[in-house]
C-alpha cells in the first residue's frame, strides 16, 4: 500500500498527490509512469510520474477526473492509502544536450511536460515551454515551469489568459522566426498530431508521449498498441514516448474512441452516487 502524504487540488478537475513510495522513487526517471489501483475492486490507472524525491521516498502524481476511478482517486485525502502503486514503468525520456528545445503541453499533458523540461534543462538545454488549456481556470504548473524553463508561453482557447488560440498557434509563430533542435509534445491526440504536422516541414525532431489505454502495462494485453513507422508497438513497454512523425494518429484516435464514452458514463454515474 502507498500512503498519500499530501493532496492539492489544482483546479476543478485536477489534483496533485504526493505519495509515499520509496521503491518507485528510488528508480524513477523523467518520462516514466506508474500503475495504481485504489482497492481490490478498482481498475488499473496509468499516471505519469510528475516528480520524485529519492531521499524522502516520495512520488508526485497528477490526476484529472475523466472517469470513475480518477474521480474516486480525487476524493482521497492526506492519510488515505492506495492499495497498489507499481512502477516505474515505461522507457525514460532520452536526455541529452540537444540545444534549443520546445516542450509543448496541452491540458493535463502539462503535468507530463514538467519533469521532462526540468531534466532537459539540467542537461544544459535552452528550454521554451508552450502550454495551453481551454480556459485560465484549467491551467496548471505555470509557476513550476517558469522555474525550470527559459521562457513559458501560454495560450487559452477562449482568450481568458495570455494568447487566444491553441498551442499550435504559438508554435507556428516561433518556427517562423527561430530554429530549434528538438520538440517534445504531450496532450490530446489531436493536439499532438497537429504539432507533428507543423514540425515535419521544418525537419524538427518531435517526440510525443502517448496516453493510450492500458490494462496490464506489461505488453501482454495489447490494449495500448499503436502503429509507429508501420510497426506495431506497445505504449506501456516500448513507450510512452515515440517519434511523433511516425505515429499513426488516425488509428490511435479511432482506437481510443472506444473508451471515451465508457469513461464519461462511468464519471457521471460516480458523481450521481456521490450526490445521493
Amino acid at each position: 500500500m502507498a500512503k498519500i502524504l499530501e493532496k492539492e487540488r489544482l483546479n476543478s478537475q485536477v489534483c496533485r498527490f504526493q505519495v509515499e513510495a520509496p521503491e518507485v522513487a528510488k528508480k524513477a526517471q523523467a518520462g516514466q509512469f506508474v500503475i495504481l489501483r485504489l482497492d481490490e475492486k478498482g481498475e488499473r490507472i496509468p499516471l505519469t510520474i510528475c516528480g520524485h524525491d529519492k531521499n524522502k521516498g516520495i512520488v508526485t502524481i497528477i490526476a484529472q477526473e475523466i472517469g470513475k476511478s480518477t474521480a474516486k482517486l480525487c476524493t482521497l485525502n492526506k492519510g488515505d492509502v492506495i492499495q497498489d502503486f507499481i512502477g516505474p514503468l515505461g522507457v525514460p525520456t532520452h536526455l541529452d544536450k540537444f540545444g534549443k528545445v520546445i516542450c509543448i503541453g496541452g491540458g493535463v499533458g502539462i503535468a507530463e511536460i514538467y519533469p521532462g523540461a526540468k531534466a532537459l534543462k539540467e542537461k544544459g538545454n535552452s528550454i521554451t515551454v508552450i502550454i495551453g488549456t481551454k480556459t485560465k481556470e484549467l491551467l496548471i504548473l505555470e509557476e513550476e515551469l517558469k522555474q525550470v524553463a527559459d521562457r513559458v508561453l501560454i495560450a487559452t482557447d477562449d482568450g481568458s489568459y495570455q494568447q487566444k488560440g491553441f498551442v499550435t498557434d504559438v508554435l507556428k509563430q516561433l518556427l517562423e522566426k527561430e530554429k530549434f533542435d528538438k520538440c517534445f509534445a504531450v496532450g490530446p491526440n489531436v493536439m499532438m498530431k497537429a504539432v507533428c504536422d507543423m514540425t515535419r516541414p521544418y525537419n524538427l525532431s518531435t517526440l510525443v508521449s502517448l496516453s493510450a489505454n492500458m490494462v496490464d502495462a506489461t505488453g501482454m494485453c495489447g490494449t495500448c498498441r499503436v502503429t509507429v513507422g508501420g510497426e506495431v508497438k506497445f505504449t506501456c513497454v516500448d513507450g510512452p514516448e515515440f517519434n511523433g512523425h511516425k505515429v499513426d494518429f488516425n488509428e490511435l484516435t479511432t482506437r481510443d474512441k472506444r473508451f471515451v464514452k465508457q469513461e464519461k458514463e462511468s464519471l457521471e454515474l460516480f458523481k450521481q452516487c456521490q450526490r445521493h
